[in-house]
């Protein structure tokens, strides 16, 4: 009997720790956040040269705010950093031009950037021809 009443104080202990936890993530968000729900965001603006951390301003009605991003180094400039896009593979090698293509679908756009549902990106077909057998013939001579 005592070992049920434990219990049932132990389930109604942290049912309100919970609550409490619940009401204040909500209280914090709105401290940090505002009441517009409509905001728009400009592209990530890296602090120093093309890519690494940065940030973007967004406006909504008369606020406006600033959140820290980063742009990846490696990232396509012709298509933003905030449009994520799925790549089919490379096609094959044109003779003509030297190039290989593929394109992309747009997959995702973040902060309500602006972009094209299909992208093409080329490359230089390889010059090089890579062969397996000079791989083993270097490892023997070791």
């Amino acid at each position: 009997m005592q070992v049920r009443g434990l219990l049932l104080l132990l389930a109604l202990i942290l049912l309100a720790a919970t609550a409490e936890a619940g009401k204040n993530k909500k209280e914090k968000a709105k401290k940090d956040g505002s009441e517009c729900e409509d905001w728009r965001w400009g592209p990530c603006v890296p602090n120093s040269k093309d890519c690494g951390l940065g940030y973007r301003e967004g406006t909504c009605k008369d606020e406006s705010k600033k959140l820290k991003c980063k742009i990846p180094c490696n990232w396509k400039k012709k298509f933003g950093a905030d449009c994520k896009y799925k790549f089919e593979s490379w096609g094959a090698c044109s003779a003509q031009t030297g190039v290989k293509t593929r394109s992309g679908i747009l997959k995702k756009a973040l902060y309500n950037a602006q972009c094209e549902e299909i992208v093409y990106v080329t490359k230089p077909c390889s010059s090089k021809m890579k062969s397996k057998s000079k791989a083993k013939k270097s490892k023997g001579k070791d």
